[in-house]
């Protein structure tokens, strides 16, 4: 995701609160700052699609840049300073027929990059010989079962993952619920792994499998829950009942199944699955299983997520469950797809 300057965000609200706004305009409210560098900014933010242009010399305006309302941008630094209880105004409760109104996840550009980076994914595997395919594959399982599990809070290292896949020995000074929840994630998406293109179309009942496969031996109930949940750092709170969870389920994977773009289809399946949380605990691990189930079905890259910062992980879905937003998590996901080809699968030598 760009980094932006205070300046740029100083003139990004200019633009969100006058709902467009001229170089001029811009200029009259930030004195102390030349047009000039005001013309840098404001090219700046066109190029990183936070704004757009329309318009020609003296009449040109500047609006926020929206494919849809759920792509606007709202920058996480300065939403996370106020707490959980102080921010306002949120959504609070699940939005039935929410997803009916996203669509155009991904600008030209995106979609190029996707495009790219899927077909050198797709010819690395196949210069791969198939032990060293078999390798990288357990490399980047490795890796998943590793950071997917921090990101629920596991204390695990990198290293001691390795050794437990690997070697069958759990690590010193660690409760034995760590080790069972890592080897959860492995034996899952090995079973992703051998059901290859059967994720092309998900039902409840393979998302209940994948959730089951999450979630054993964890003390964990399993099948829809029948309780409300809440979520640490948000007062958004899922439905609270069986049968509109079941509801909302099915109406959000109509609307993925509709869809013939995997990356659309995974970013929403991971999101949604973490808005809905069906579970009674094993949600988001589980969204996560799917999501790469989805990518592996269109043989495109599975992500590791190993390079994502967990805090960030974390702000980005609830930038969605509280301002319906999904951008910075758009953005993670688009990052976590160039870091996955760009680091399995390359050569014999990994």
């Amino acid at each position: 995701m760009p980094q932006f300057s205070k300046r740029q965000l100083a003139i990004l609200e200019i633009i969100k609160t006058k709902g467009s706004a001229s170089n001029k305009d811009i200029v009259g409210q930030l004195k102390e700052v030349s047009r000039a560098t005001i013309a840098r900014d404001l090219s700046f933010l066109e190029k990183s699609k936070i704004i757009a242009r329309e318009g020609k010399g003296r009449g040109t305006q500047y609006r926020e840049y929206l494919l849809n309302s759920a792509l606007r941008f709202i920058d996480p630094d300065e939403y996370f300073k106020k707490g959980p209880d102080e921010r306002a105004p949120i959504y609070e409760t699940f939005e039935h027929g929410l997803i009916k109104n996203i669509s155009s996840l991904w600008s030209d550009d995106e979609l190029h990059v996707f495009d790219e980076q899927t077909a050198a994914y797709r010819a690395h595997i196949a210069r791969l010989p198939p032990d060293i395919l078999k390798k990288e594959i357990e490399r980047l399982t490795i890796d998943f079962s590793w950071k997917s599990s921090r990101i629920e809070g596991n204390t695990y290292s990198l290293l001691d993952t390795e050794f437990l896949i690997k070697e069958h020995q759990e690590a010193k000074g660690h409760a034995r619920e760590e080790a069972i929840m890592i080897l959860n994630h492995k034996k899952a998406l090995e079973y992703v792994w051998n059901q290859k293109h059967k994720y092309k179309t998900v039902s409840r009942v393979d998302i209940e499998t994948i959730h089951d496969l999450a979630v054993k031996d964890l003390s964990i109930a399993k099948g829809l829950r029948k309780h409300p949940v809440g979520i640490v750092g948000t007062r958004y709170r899922p439905p609270d009942n069986e049968y509109q969870i079941r509801e909302n389920l099915e109406e959000t994977l109509h609307h993925i199944n509709t869809l013939s773009e995997p990356f659309s289809k995974a970013l929403l399946m991971i999101i949604f699955i973490s808005y809905l949380q069906p579970f009674a605990d094993g949600n988001k691990r589980t969204a996560r299983l799917l999501g790469n189930a989805i990518l592996i079905a269109y043989d495109a890259c599975p992500l590791s997520f190993r390079s994502v910062n967990e805090s960030d992980y974390k702000k980005a879905l609830i930038l969605f469950y509280e301002q319906h937003s999904m951008r910075f998590f758009k953005d993670l996901f688009l990052e976590q797809y160039r870091f996955a080809v760009e680091n399995y699968f390359l050569s014999e030598q990994n």
